[in-house]
């Protein structure tokens, strides 16, 4: 099984032990609709069992596209926004080298992204980059006609086509898409562009495991196989049979909605590794766009420790008493480096030396904790014995499926977000977009 652990004892001097497992029956309940598909968004549950049914030959597929691209490809473009760039981005930005764009030598394609907001600086500097390197787009929409996605990809491919030509650029373009329908899925059976289909019954922040995801990932060298298999693991543990003690994902649910229901509004995801920066970000998406609605929900924030202590940790400290947090802490690190000691010791640190950077930066996070609790911010912990594709994708499909049982613990549905289309009627009435007239009329006359 995969080797993630969950720690829930420093919630108890908030709410007890038997007051969480009270709350089994009725998360049992919740897991139920979810597996059973009778609660809200059945329609959207092709995620859940994702892991189990993608066979080995289907990756090694997405692989071998990867090493025709390989070559021609220093830089990876991924065009998406959401759920279509932010799991491929937090895997990445996790099991990278730090600093792989400085390294010196022969190394993957490393992944860049555009589509994910409207920046015309951004996108102009993009293009100036692209004038300098071999590079693939990998664009990602259902639809074809997202704003932001689909403005980047037809200033992208119009870069691409005049730089490499048309039928180098058709090579180098991946589209994933609908498998039917939309301006995408047109666009790439016109151009014969290589093509890989986001199934209809997975919402985009639950997509990471779809081509969605895999597709960017292999190309730029991840191991796409630990990926999954590590997800595969952590489905079966999230299993109707696991117990409710033992199943990591109902024990999640649980909680965080016991301390919601207690006056914790706001969760803060945690870490003290500097990777798993997107990590946070991909979960955000993911529970505030899950349970953010009808006037419910836990608000999704994050800190990346410890330098936000020096930011954040204030607030957190002695701010308003509406806070509980989950820890992602890792348990080694891939790398040791020992603090050495110093003649003169001007910065007294000499007691440190001997140790490695990692030990300071437990005693951070054991230190943090410790204070946190006893200021009333109480605090879950999820503990990774390492950073790898495999650790990773068993905590990405656990976070996926405390979502679901937490949707419908708050008696949403987990899985639409009808609040997302308003700025869009907004924003398409005021850029005059055709059809919108009648909402132009109405909003230029608040403005």
């Amino acid at each position: 099984m995969t080797p993630i652990k969950l720690d829930i004892s420093r919630v108890y001097d908030f709410i007890t032990a038997d007051a969480i497992h009270q709350m089994a029956g009725e998360t049992s309940v919740a897991q139920q609709k979810l597996y059973k598909g009778t609660g809200a968004g059945n329609d959207f549950l092709g995620w859940l069992r994702l892991p189990s049914t993608i066979d080995d030959q289907q990756l090694d597929e997405m692989a071998g596209l990867a090493s025709r691209l390989k070559d021609k490809t220093q830089l990876l473009v991924v065009i998406g926004i959401g759920g279509s760039y932010l799991g491929a981005r937090a895997v990445y930005e996790a099991v990278s080298h730090h600093f792989t764009h400085l390294m010196p030598g022969e190394k993957p394609p490393q992944m860049i992204f555009a589509g994910h907001h409207i920046g015309e600086d951004y996108m102009h500097e993009l293009l100036e980059l692209l004038d300098h390197y071999d590079y693939s787009i990998v664009v990602i929409s259902k639809s074809g006609t997202t704003t932001e996605p689909a403005l980047a990809f037809r200033l992208l491919r119009e870069h691409l086509t005049g730089k490499v030509g048309e039928e180098e650029a058709r090579r180098r373009i991946v589209a994933v898409t609908d498998a039917r329908s939309g301006a995408l899925r047109r666009l790439a059976d016109e151009e014969g562009y290589p093509s890989y289909v986001i199934p209809d019954n997975v919402g985009g922040r639950y997509s990471v495991f779809t081509p969605v995801g895999l597709i960017p990932l292999a190309i730029c060298g991840i191991d796409i196989h630990q990926l999954i298999t590590g997800a595969r693991e952590m489905e079966a543990l999230c299993d109707p049979a696991t117990s409710f003690e033992n199943n990591p994902a109902m024990l999640y649910a649980a909680t965080r909605n016991a301390l919601y229901r207690s006056g914790k509004k706001i969760e803060i995801l945690v870490n003290y590794n500097s990777k798993l920066h997107y990590i946070s970000e991909w979960w955000k998406q993911l529970f505030g766009e899950s349970e953010g609605k009808e006037g419910k929900g836990i608000f999704p924030a994050s800190v990346d420790n410890s330098t936000d202590l020096h930011s954040m940790g204030q607030y957190i400290q002695e701010g308003e008493r509406i806070l509980f947090e989950t820890v992602i802490s890792v348990d080694q690190p891939h790398h040791r480096v020992t603090i050495p000691s110093e003649k003169d010791n001007l910065d007294k640190l000499n007691y440190l030396a001997g140790k490695n950077i990692d030990h300071v930066n437990k005693m951070a996070e054991l230190g943090t904790a410790l204070a946190h609790v006893d200021g009333g911010v109480p605090n879950l912990r999820i503990t990774l014995p390492s950073i790898t594709e495999h650790a990773l994708g068993g905590l990405l499909y656990m976070f996926e499926n405390a979502c679901g049982i937490s949707g419908y613990l708050l008696e949403v549905n987990p899985f639409n977000q009808p609040g997302v289309e308003a700025y869009k009627k907004n924003m398409f009435a005021l850029l005059e977009k055709p059809g919108f007239e009648e909402e132009t009329a109405k909003i230029k006359s608040r403005i």
